[in-house]
Parts: C-alpha cells; structure tokens; sequence
C-alpha cells in the first residue's frame, strides 16, 4: 500500500521567526543554535537541523482533533524553513534514527492502534495499519521523548 508523509507546514510558525528571545519568551518558545547532529529534528523539512542553525523549541497542538486524544507537545522548527516535507513511500532519515511510536486514528480523532518500531522497519507498520479501513490517517512520535514525528495518510 502506497503512503505519504508529511511535515507541518511552515505557515503558522514563521510569525516567529527572527524575533527576539524575549519575545519568543513571553510566547513559551525558545531558541536554540544547534551544536550536535541528530538532535534537532525540523518538523516542517523533516531533517536534522545543520550545525550552526537557528531552531525554536515550542509547543504545538498534534492532534487537533475533538476527541480524548487531542495532543500537543514541543517540537523544533528550524528557523527559515520553507517547504514542508511530502513524499510518497519514502521515510526520512529523521525518522529513520529513531524508536518510534505511531498511532492509528479514526477520521473522528479516535485512537484505534498503535505500536512502537524501530524507524528502519516501519514500513510493514505503516501497510498494516492503513489497511484497516476504519483508520484514516497515522501519526508519528519520537517513542522516547514523545515529540511529534510526521503525519502519514494513505497516497
């Protein structure tokens, strides 16, 4: 079965790029310039951040849905990010690295599966969960910290 992955859009975040950390501060966001790699994953670009780049560190809202299982959590964006990651059947890196925690969700919001994988052998997750017509779309998380990975809808 074919799948897509997606980043989040960089729309709503840019509004904070370049202000000062004072202002990020108020806001509960704060800035980082990365030292190491891995270790800032871009959730727009769906890649590791470069040494020397500028990330922000802040909350968003995974899981919007009205349901028991909305979520939000902090998650990295890497500063002047621009185009959101897309691509049929095939994982990132990002993802690649990581224990991974994905979860099957009905188009209501409902949570109806979910399993931890190693990021280089979750393909076969991926197929079966979507093969359930009752899921409508899966999301990821870093299984260890918990931070939102990506979104994956059937392509």
């Amino acid at each position: 079965m074919n799948f897509r992955i997606t980043g989040l859009a960089p729309d709503p975040f840019r509004r904070f790029f370049g202000l000062p950390d004072a202002e990020l501060a108020v806001l509960g966001i704060k800035r980082y310039r990365v030292d190491s790699q891995p270790g800032f994953p871009d959730r727009i670009e769906m890649k590791d951040a470069d040494i020397g780049q500028s990330v922000l560190l802040l909350n968003h809202v995974s899981q919007p849905a009205h349901s028991p299982y909305r979520a939000c959590h902090g998650i990295f964006i890497r500063e002047g990010a621009t185009q959101a990651y897309d691509a049929v059947n095939q994982v990132p890196e990002v993802m690649r690295i990581q224990l991974l925690s994905l979860r099957a969700f009905s188009e209501e919001g409902m949570m109806l599966d979910g399993e931890v994988v190693e990021g280089q052998l979750v393909e076969p997750v991926i197929e079966r969960m979507l093969a359930d017509p009752a899921v409508g779309y899966l999301h990821v998380h870093n299984a260890k910290r918990g931070c939102y990975s990506g979104r994956i809808d059937r392509a």
